[in-house]
Order: structure tokens, then sequence, then C-alpha cells
């Protein structure tokens, strides 16, 4: 499972990509997290990701044009592949399998 499997942020990150579109680069995918889950977060930290789910094979990456915006600098485009896309769908099937055991009495107390 190591190596494969997707932590809460990078499970986080692979969606943001989704959401995104032809739009997705590191500037938009920290804004569409934020937007999404209310968190402020680091830019590094996208970067991270970003990296770690390059090398699993989930996210591809293209250099868009260069824009004046950006003083000439070109933006690095990301996508999911097919595999990032299924390692998605892997992750949500199994938080469904799991929630569907959950007890009922559980989710309806208040743990603390």
């Amino acid at each position: 499972m190591k190596g494969t499997y997707l932590g809460e942020f990078e499970e986080i990150v692979l969606l943001a990509v989704g959401i995104l579109g032809d739009d997705a680069y590191g500037v938009s995918i920290r804004k569409e997290i934020g937007t999404q889950t209310g968190r402020a977060v680091n830019i590094g930290a996208v970067h991270t990701a970003i990296h770690r789910l390059e090398t699993k094979g989930y996210l591809k990456s293209t250099f868009g044009e260069s824009t004046n915006i950006r003083g000439g600098k070109r933006k690095r485009l990301f996508f999911l592949t097919a595999a990032g896309l299924k390692a998605l769908s892997r992750s949500r099937e199994l938080r469904t399998q799991m929630w569907s055991q959950f007890p009922p009495i559980l989710s309806k107390s208040k743990i603390v």
C-alpha cells in the first residue's frame, strides 16, 4: 500500500486539480483548497504534495503560454492522469464502504 496510498492532503490536492481543469497551477490549487476547506494552505505544502503525486504517477504537468501579467513567466499546469482518477475513485469507495459499516448509534451520539 505504501507508495500508492493517498494521504488526506494529497487527496484534496487531486480533487482541486480536477475541479480546476485547465487552470490548475500551484497558486490556483492553493486558492481552491482554501475556498473548499476554509484552511489556510502554504504554497510550499502544495508544491510538495504535487511533487509526490507526480512521482506516484497521479499528476502530469505541462507549461502554459507566457503572459505579461507574470512578467513573461509560464505557468506550470497540472492535470490528473488515469491513475490519479483511479486513486481518487478507490479512496472514495473505501470511505463509502467504511461509513456504511459505521454503527448508527455512534454516528448519532456525542463522542468526546
